[in-house]
């Protein structure tokens, strides 16, 4: 195996069922019709110089649901977070992890661009400057690192290629991971993919790629327009992630087309 694919949550902003509503998904019993806020853990055996041996674990993006999700799921240590972007949905969670630094001994690597570390240390003061707090108490503890779109980064022996995109007109991040010969993209909250990017999404085995909704958004991908990138993509496997209460998972599955999935919360996809 060259990466194992965690969906953590697969849902939009609000997650689903939403607060006070009564519409048809909201109501569904069926379990893959709850989703929680976008995430994604990605898992790979350490391809690097270290003495460690086990798998590496990356998280992308920390959503409120963090703790539950890795209780469920029996995550027991994050070897580093990437952020896509410093909107609530995608961060909320980031004080949960501090539990990973008493498991693992140390800080985590926190990694995103210069914008979203700036919203993040006026988010959570409390986090990034603790020597203001008025009691010395338990916080998460994070070495910020920046990275920049085209630029890519080695991870335990996996290249790591920040990519840009477009969330309406704000520049945020999605996320190339190439190792062992397999390579995967996440590209969550986007509207549009910028003409340097699509280069970069050369030769992917995994896509994974925002569709929010039937309906236009100006800020998310419709399902027609995911369609459409992943025509021009054309990734080995493609899977629609951040998606709304507007869309019932045994409606949308079916009329997918061959090689587009539609996944749910807990979702374990594998690349050799």
């Amino acid at each position: 195996m060259s990466f194992q694919l965690l969906f953590l949550g697969t849902g939009t902003s609000a997650g689903v069922p939403m607060i006070g509503c009564d519409c048809e998904v909201c109501r569904s019993q069926d379990p893959r019709d709850k989703r929680d806020r976008p995430s994604v853990l990605i898992s790979y055996p350490d391809h690097s110089d270290t003495p460690y041996t086990g798998q590496r674990r990356l998280l992308i993006d920390a959503t409120a649901e963090i703790r539950p999700a890795a209780v469920r799921h029996g995550i027991d240590r994050v070897d580093g977070v990437l952020i896509t972007h410093a909107h609530a949905d995608h961060v909320f969670g980031l004080d949960d992890l501090r539990r990973f630094n008493l498991v693992m001994g140390g800080p985590l690597d926190l990694y995103g661009d210069e914008a979203t570390h700036q919203t993040l240390v006026a988010m959570f003061h409390y986090i990034f400057r603790p020597q203001d707090n008025v009691n010395k108490s338990f916080v998460p503890q994070f070495v910020q690192k920046i990275v920049e779109p085209g630029k890519p980064l080695d991870l335990f022996g996996a290249t790591w290629t920040p990519l840009l995109l477009l969330h309406g007109r704000q520049q945020i991040l999605g996320f190339r991971v190439d190792i062992g010969g397999s390579s995967l993209a996440y590209c969550t909250d986007v509207s549009r993919f910028p003409p340097e990017t699509y280069p970069l999404l050369e030769g992917l085995d995994v896509f994974v790629v925002d569709a929010l909704r039937y309906r236009h958004h100006p800020t998310h991908l419709t399902v027609d327009q995911a369609l459409g990138v992943i025509d021009q993509v054309k990734p080995g496997r493609a899977y629609l992630t951040h998606i709304a209460h507007d869309i019932k998972h045994a409606d949308l599955e079916f009329k997918l087309p061959e090689g587009v999935y539609l996944p749910h919360d807990g979702l374990v996809v594998e690349c050799d």
